[in-house]
């Protein structure tokens, strides 16, 4: 049944060829948007920025991360709809912290009272942040895992919407951060998904089942 989300889990498939003809609608491509920016991140983070590709150009763009080293991407990205470049922030410095604070203060989460509940949120959010700088040393991947659980959220949210997309990791990730300026920006991209509509013709992964290990093989209940 469609009003069931498990119904998308099961359904969805990665898209190995694109209808190049068939455009996501204006009113669908909102949802996208939004679906990237209400995603979950640790102590809401949100250490991502998005490059949406539509254009002709733009997926030319995006297609030279793949023309060389994997050119088996290549077709998918410029038959597609939109195209998005995921990215990572590189740090999580105190001008993007005070960013936040500000955004969720001009939301309503600190109604109330507000020096007190801004001050308690600042000081968590540091810690976790600390705890991965200065305990584990890995920064950079901890923001780098909140991009990929927005990565989840995307694909099965853009599956509700009955559109389909392939997630790459198939990219030169330093092909796409000269080509968009990334870099500069204290950003680094780490994959591309493209987004459109499957061409079932040519695309061999619409026709087959979906494979995924038993219950009793990822699963313990206790």
């Amino acid at each position: 049944m469609k009003n069931d989300i498990t119904y998308y889990a099961k359904n969805r498939q990665s898209a190995k060829a694109y209808k190049a003809d068939q455009k996501i609608s204006p009113e669908n491509v909102d949802k996208i948007k939004a679906l990237l920016r209400y995603s979950p991140s640790s102590v809401n983070v949100q250490p991502w920025h998005f490059v949406i590709a539509s254009t002709d150009e733009g997926k030319e763009r995006v297609a030279k991360s793949t023309d060389e080293a994997y050119p088996f991407n290549s077709s998918s990205i410029r038959s597609a709809s939109h195209v998005v470049v995921f990215s990572s922030r590189q740090e999580a410095n105190e001008e993007h912290l005070q960013q936040l604070l500000l955004q969720e203060e001009k939301d309503g989460r600190f109604d109330g009272d507000p020096e007190t509940f801004k001050a308690g949120m600042d000081a968590g959010r540091k810690m976790f942040i600390n705890l991965h700088k200065e305990k584990f040393n890995d920064v950079n991947h901890w923001m780098e895992k909140q991009v990929y659980l927005n990565l989840g959220q995307f694909l099965l949210g853009v599956a509700a919407l009955g559109i389909d997309a392939t997630p790459m990791e198939g990219v030169d990730t330093s092909i796409l951060d000269k080509e968009f300026g990334l870099t500069e920006k204290g950003l680094t991209s780490l994959f591309v998904v493209t987004l459109g509509y499957s061409d079932a013709e040519n695309d061999f992964n619409a026709a087959l089942p979906k494979s995924r290990l038993p219950y009793s093989d990822i699963i313990t209940e206790v």
